[in-house]
């Protein structure tokens, strides 16, 4: 038999202190729900795609419900230069034609959601991949930006915003020890599909399915002070406080502005995270610090 090298005691002692921290946590979040909107360059490097798709699976295995919303800009960015189709955004919000569309829904619906499920299964989990035109079960309406004037209204083609989500689906899929990954892509009255921000949708499916928590996976630390610090156990009214000083900003406000929602319509707990710390989804959930900035309701 080969040799095995001996673990040394302070390396043992580390193991050990890991796993009897992460104890008290999957006993609390046992049989709770997850949602966690897949996002950044988590969903691009091939060792964090790798990582992800093990972090979910354990936490499903040690007894949590994980639902995964996924975006997948750049990937809808790269064909639709394939294609020799420059994509078009006014106040941060993709200009969605027609032909645009297609490529949302090939890219969002087919390539990307199906390389995640197969990630998935890869590592043991058992996942399925919906949009929201299954069963009907996120139906949307056009949404419309403002313009200059009060009344002047933008029209951006086949963005959606939410009207309601129905839960059953994806309830039942979790009762069978399923892993729902849901592309963010509504339904409309007549049947068109409509791009919806996938941070929106990750958000109001937490609400509805009432997450014990709500992951947010983005390209930055989570939200920082004016002196780049990271600040965590946030609440709503002090979040109110840093966006009218100037503090939280810019890109940061739309994703601030989903988690916001979620807390105070009954998800427990908001995590915006860095998705490009390995292994950052079990540091979060799992760790006494965790990575990321949290946001509990007001009390």
């Amino acid at each position: 038999m080969p040799a095995i090298e001996p673990i040394s005691a302070q390396t043992a002692a580390d193991k050990a202190s890991v796993l009897a921290e992460a104890m008290p946590y999957i006993r609390r979040f046992y049989d709770k729900t997850i949602v966690i909107k897949y996002g950044g360059n988590a969903m691009i490097e091939p060792e964090l795609k790798e990582g992800f798709a093990r972090d979910v699976v354990l936490l499903k295995l040690v007894g949590m419900n994980p639902v995964v919303v996924h975006g997948g800009g750049p990937q809808i960015n790269d064909l639709l230069n394939r294609v020799g189709k420059q994509g078009e955004f006014i106040q941060g919000m993709r200009v969605t034609d027609s032909e645009t569309m297609e490529i949302v829904e090939m890219v969002l619906g087919g390539l990307v959601n199906k390389e995640i499920v197969s990630l998935l299964n890869q590592h043991g989990g058992r996942a399925v991949g919906l949009t929201g035109k299954d069963g009907h079960f996120i139906r949307a309406k056009k949404m419309f930006l403002k313009g200059e004037g009060d009344e002047e209204q933008i029209d951006i083609g086949q963005v959606g915003e939410i009207e309601s989500i129905d839960p059953e689906l994806v309830a039942l899929l979790d009762t069978r020890d399923f892993i729902p990954v849901i592309a963010p892509i509504g339904v409309g009255a007549e049947g068109e599909a409509f791009n919806i921000n996938a941070d929106l949708v990750a958000g109001k499916l937490a609400e509805v399915l009432g997450a014990e928590k709500l992951i947010l996976m983005t390209n930055t630390p989570g939200v920082l002070d004016k002196q780049g610090q990271l600040l965590t156990g946030l609440t709503p009214s002090i979040v109110d406080q840093l966006v009218a000083e100037g503090t939280i900003s810019g890109g940061m406000i739309p994703k601030i502005a989903s988690a916001l929602e979620a807390a105070v319509n009954g998800v427990n707990a908001v995590h915006i995270i860095d998705g490009r710390v390995k292994h950052a989804l079990l540091l979060e959930v799992l760790t006494d610090h965790g990575v990321g900035t949290m946001i509990k309701r007001d009390e």
